[in-house]
């Protein structure tokens, strides 16, 4: 049975998508700070995940999710105004056929099974290139391409009336890309897209503003032939024919009317305003979308992408515990409805790493990153991210696998009490201080132990990247540019 999911139930997913930003708290989450490679289970049996140059794609299961949580270093809160509607950008080039808007690309032509296509091939509307950004950051659509001629001269101006340029293209100008989206939201492939309160407030619903010369026909009388109505479910629509050697060879909306959603032009009125024996002509009113080009530029570009834009400052200076500078990470998520401390998390920043403390004498010497730490006494088992000397703060993570979480009766063990933590790479010794239950450098210490702030297993991973390695450091800035289609 033929069916089609149509561009509006996609851009339906992508509004719902941005709605529930206000509703819902989603946190873009950085992890693995170890090295990718072959690890093995608790029962033996080995895991393939690649390594640093060529990390594996993920995992869709449940068990991979729960290995996400485990090597989490920290999430950051995803805000609304960290995300914007996206399109794939185009760029007006000179020398380049664009393709015009019509409604009807992916019909069947009147008694054929060929359909609608554009110059480009596209059959339907999302794939044409009807529309450009100009390197002014002014988008333009285009609604007429001079019968597939080379686009010569670059589109300007914003103003809400058509714009026709000496190439005898036909452009109207849709918004501009303000400072702060060609910063956040203008990648090499996307741009944001938003509708222009002043476009939008000037379109006019079911105008008929584009007449096309599909066949023009013979014996006609030569001259200009104006008053000829558009007929169809609209009103005042009107046009001005102009034949020449019996056929038509131009057409001028002289009124574009509006209210149509189905519209024509008979060449029996052509041949009473004209007073000739017209036939075989047949030109094509161009349907705009509803409300008229430019009343919502979001829908009438097809932006069923969403970018969201968020940036990992250094340290994040205001939770100094929480975004490690002294390793490497190489896996992104997005974290939906993650919980902190058994609710729902709202904090700018989380914590995904365990730490300890240690006492000021005798020192423990100095952890390094990445290696193995044990407790002999509890067998507890975990990996270094990172060591803060200055506070004597040991950051660690324990993931499912041997030498990693797993000790040595396949159990993954907490480290607890205060007994000795070893460095099985640095032989840097410690005991944690338990007298310690209070915060130090933003991070809370009960007996000398912090959990992360991230609870472990709650939320939904919604997307998983996994790279090579990236560095971090104290002035540095990662910026993640994540592009969603629905």
């Amino acid at each position: 049975m033929p069916a089609i999911i149509t561009n509006k139930f996609r851009h339906n997913n992508a509004e719902q998508f941005t709605d529930s930003f206000s509703s819902d708290a989603y946190y873009l989450g950085i992890g693995r700070p170890q090295p990718y490679g072959t690890l093995t289970r608790g029962d033996l049996r080995t895991t393939n995940e690649g390594v640093d140059t060529g990390p594996l794609s993920p995992v869709d299961s449940i068990a991979d999710e729960y290995y996400y949580y485990d090597d989490m270093l920290a999430a950051k809160k995803v805000n609304s105004s960290d995300l914007s509607y996206v399109v794939p950008r185009r760029n007006w080039t000179s020398g380049t056929v664009y393709d015009y808007y019509r409604h009807d690309y992916g019909n069947r032509i009147t008694g054929t099974t060929t359909t609608q296509s554009a110059n480009s091939g596209a059959t339907n509307l999302w794939d044409a290139t009807f529309y450009v950004v100009t390197d002014d950051f002014n988008v333009y659509k285009c609604l007429d391409n001079n019968s597939n001629a080379t686009s010569t001269v670059k589109p300007t101006g914003t103003s809400s009336s058509i714009l026709a340029t000496a190439d005898g293209y036909k452009w109207k100008y849709m918004y501009s890309l303000t400072a702060t989206q060609q910063i956040n939201f203008l990648s090499t492939d996307f741009m944001a897209v938003e509708t222009n309160a002043t476009v939008s407030a000037a379109a006019t619903d079911g105008a008929i503003n584009i007449v096309k010369i599909k066949e023009g026909g013979t014996g006609g009388t030569d001259g200009t032939h104006t008053g000829i109505a558009i007929k169809g479910d609209g009103s005042s629509g009107t046009v001005s024919v102009t034949i020449s050697g019996g056929t038509i060879t131009s057409l001028t909306v002289t009124n574009a009317g509006s209210g149509y959603t189905y519209a024509y032009i008979r060449v029996a009125d052509i041949n009473t305003a004209g007073g000739g024996s017209l036939t075989g002509a047949e030109l094509d009113c161009i349907i705009e979308p509803k409300g008229g080009h430019g009343f919502n530029a979001v829908r009438e570009l097809g932006a069923y992408y969403v970018m969201l834009n968020v940036n990992f400052e250094g340290d994040e200076t205001s939770n100094t515990g929480d975004f490690t500078t002294s390793n490497d990470f190489r896996r992104i998520m997005l974290i939906k409805n993650p919980k902190s401390s058994g609710s729902i998390a709202s904090t700018a920043t989380l914590r995904g790493m365990k730490a300890v403390t240690f006492a000021s004498s005798p020192s423990p010497g100095t952890f390094t990153v990445d290696e193995e730490i044990n407790q002999a006494t509890t067998g507890a088992v975990g990996k270094v991210v990172e060591w803060d000397s200055t506070n004597r703060i040991l950051y660690y993570i324990q993931t499912r696998f041997n030498d990693h979480g797993i000790d040595s009766a396949a159990n993954l063990t907490a480290f607890s009490g205060a007994n000795v933590i070893t460095g099985q790479s640095s032989s840097a010794t410690g005991t944690p201080d338990t007298s310690v239950t209070s915060t130090v450098d933003d991070v809370v210490f009960v007996s000398g132990y912090a959990t992360a702030e991230i609870d472990e297993d709650e939320g939904d991973v919604i997307y998983v990247e996994n790279r090579a390695p990236i560095t971090r450091a104290s002035d540095q800035t990662e910026n993640v540019k994540l592009i969603i289609e629905f």
